[in-house]
């Protein structure tokens, strides 16, 4: 017996990737990721299957995403990430970014770095 689920439509042997659950009362068929379990009343398909997938006349298809498959960045994304690294190489005065507003004058003693919740004391003599 095989351990690899095999899509449901006649005469088609390639592996499942979606199941295909028939919503009677509301005239709707849910495509979605494959089930764990094969269900007696539900249908798993192959990719080719489930991309063709098309109901009865008045039906209505809802396709569910799955949720852990990593989708494809989009340009807001890659633009905040740029902005981010940009942000992070400015070589700027990070002693006067204190807890989020600028830095009392003689708050800190001479030589003192604040980076964050973290501080770095140097010593005099360096």
């Amino acid at each position: 017996m095989s351990l690899v689920r095999r899509c449901s439509r006649t005469a088609c042997g390639r592996p499942a990737v979606a199941t295909l659950t028939y919503v009677y009362a509301d005239s709707t068929a849910v495509l979605g990721p494959l089930a764990t379990y094969a269900e007696p009343h539900c249908y798993d398909l192959c990719a080719e299957h489930s991309e063709r997938l098309t109901a009865p006349r008045g039906w209505d298809v809802v396709r569910l995403t799955d949720g852990s498959a990593p989708s494809r960045p989009s340009g807001d994304d890659l633009e905040a990430l740029a902005n981010a690294v940009r942000e992070a190489a400015r070589p700027h005065d990070r002693a006067a970014e204190g807890g989020g507003g600028p830095a009392k004058s003689g708050s800190r003693s001479v030589g003192e770095t604040r980076r964050g919740h973290l501080r770095v004391l140097r010593s005099p003599d360096s």
